[in-house]
């Protein structure tokens, strides 16, 4: 029996099997967008079109999720696209850790569709790790609907690998007894933590195998992908030292980032979209009751080109207003003209709100004011939502005054456009 038994859970196909589910059971449709070539992907007119997820059918076609939806229909003409709906996916990933944490003491959100739950203990409840693991697959679909993929063995790297394996609504083992027969004969791309550039250096090296790197010289690993090399080794020989973490650690930063549906060049109409991002940022910082003192704004031009600067404010803050000044000054700064195709604000050393604020000549009259009035506002718009109040300057006009992540009309499903044939 080994000291500890972790699982990794893992949604097959999440984003399309929720938009599946919800169409089946909730709006009474009859085809099953897992059964036949299908996507959720972004609306093209407004610059988000990329497949977030794809079906088993449309994988055979050669679909990935990432790429545009473009290349996506050159590969598969009659692939049937839907439009993402994130407040539907929250819903589903809410009930999905629920009843993991009915089953586990532990459990770590690794992604909204992904967890590790630690079973350490708990043979004695549910049985073996294999019997619980298919027990929790089970309880899944009859009562949400979707399918998942358990993995199972004594750490979170081998948990993670077995829930890779074969898909989908399956449970697999990897215990370090197995590691020799089930993971090593595997490409070493296929290594939790190896990407296409890290694959393509080991390849350069001749090592094709997870068993060969295993087998590999750590000093030679060292030397060529310094500390990234002795991480992949320890995971290749099956070491992973992590536990699991049910309390996530605190944000060191927050921010948010929009993508324009046209290209601007007029700065009026960037500075609009930079205040709307910050009423998105201040907002979250207040809710967490924490400051940050370092803003950062970032723009993405039309040919896809970057550039970001940075500033640290005079004292932390949390005030919207602050948080606009400085990405104003930023931005006026940083912008070369070109026209732009995204915009973000991005903030940094994050602290816990301790009531105290830094006063100046030229705050020292208002702050306390700014501070009660959004207060006022956060108030209002946690109790009837955040369209309740909005700046003037936003009435009338296509920005929405609360911009960044996802889009508004994303985060609920249009019936009327919904087919469920």
């Amino acid at each position: 029996m080994f000291d500890s038994i972790i699982f990794h859970v893992d949604v097959n196909s999440a984003f399309l099997s929720w938009e599946a589910v919800h169409r089946l059971k909730h709006l009474s449709g009859t085809l099953d967008l897992r059964e036949i070539p299908s996507a959720v992907g972004g609306d093209v007119k407004n610059r988000g079109g990329i497949i977030l997820a794809k079906s088993i059918p449309a994988k055979k076609y050669g679909v990935k999720t990432g790429e545009t939806l473009q290349e996506a229909l050159r590969k598969c003409p009659d692939l049937k696209v839907v439009p993402p709906h994130y407040n539907l996916y929250e819903e589903c990933s809410a009930a999905f850790f629920d009843i993991l944490r009915s089953f586990a003491p532990s459990v770590e959100a690794f992604s909204v569709d992904e967890a590790y739950c630690d079973m350490t203990g708990t043979a004695g409840l549910y049985g073996s790790p294999a019997t619980v693991a298919a027990l929790i697959k089970d309880t899944i679909h009859k009562e949400l609907g979707f399918t998942v993929n358990v993995g199972v063995s004594s750490n979170k790297l081998l948990a993670k690998m077995a829930g890779d394996f074969k898909k989908p609504n399956l449970v697999h083992t990897l215990f370090p007894s197995e590691i020799p027969a089930k993971m090593w004969p595997l490409p070493v791309s296929e290594l939790f933590f190896v990407g296409r550039a890290t694959a393509a250096k080991l390849f350069s090296l001749g090592i094709k195998t997870i068993g060969e790197l295993a087998a590999t010289d750590i000093s030679i690993l060292r030397s060529h992908l310094k500390k990234h090399g002795e991480i992949l080794y320890l995971f290749a020989n099956g070491m992973d030292p992590s536990r699991v973490i049910d309390t996530p650690p605190a944000n060191k930063g927050y921010g948010n980032s929009t993508t324009i549906p046209y290209d601007i060049t007029d700065p009026s109409a960037a500075r609009l979209i930079l205040l709307s991002l910050s009423e998105t940022v201040g907002t979250r910082l207040r809710k967490d009751s924490v400051k940050i003192q370092v803003v950062a704004v970032s723009i993405t031009y039309y040919d896809f080109t970057y550039a970001s600067h940075q500033v640290t404010l005079f004292s932390a803050s949390n005030e919207t207003g602050e948080i606009f000044t400085a990405a104003n000054k930023l931005f006026t700064e940083l912008w070369n003209g070109l026209p732009v195709r995204k915009l973000g604000i991005h903030t940094s050393h994050a602290r816990p709100d301790d009531g105290i604020d830094q006063l100046t000549f030229y705050n020292l009259y208002t702050l306390e004011k700014h501070k009660r009035l959004e207060q006022a506002v956060d108030g209002i718009r946690d109790k009837y939502g955040s369209d309740a109040v909005m700046r003037a300057v936003f009435l009338n006009n296509p920005v929405c005054h609360m911009s960044g992540g996802v889009s508004r009309e994303k985060l609920t499903v249009n019936y009327e456009e919904v087919n469920v044939e």
